[in-house]
């Protein structure tokens, strides 16, 4: 059985509602990662269903203005993972190019602003 859960922050608490039940069915909790196992405790008691059988999709309920900030900070954390893959290939292609050119390890470090330990980890990668 599957069931969605929106979980809107009131206070100090979660509120949650599930309405894939009959009746629907309101419960609530402290954290946001203890929904799903409040839910599936009050599923598996309102509708005599193992709770092994319950599974929970959680759907969060923020003002728009914090979920636009979450938003904003998960695009700019892919953002700056996407950076971060992209400078490692260009490091390493540079200490490639360098080493081959007869540079040494720790001319390329000092040119990379690496320690010459770094340019021996990227060019064994």
């Amino acid at each position: 059985m599957r069931v969605t859960a929106t979980a809107t922050r009131t206070g100090q608490w979660w509120a949650i509602e599930v309405s894939d039940v009959a009746g629907g069915l309101h419960t609530q909790a402290r954290r946001l990662d203890q929904v799903v196992s409040a839910v599936i405790d009050a599923v598996a008691l309102v509708a005599d269903v193992s709770p092994d059988a319950i599974e929970v999709d959680v759907i969060p309920i923020l003002p728009e203005a914090e979920a636009d900030l979450i938003e904003s900070a998960r695009t700019a954390s892919q953002e700056a993972a996407r950076a971060a893959e992209r400078a490692s290939r260009l490091s390493r292609q540079a200490v490639e190019q360098l080493r081959s050119e007869g540079l040494t390890v720790r001319d390329v470090g000092g040119l990379l602003g690496v320690s010459p330990q770094r340019v021996s980890q990227l060019l064994n990668a």
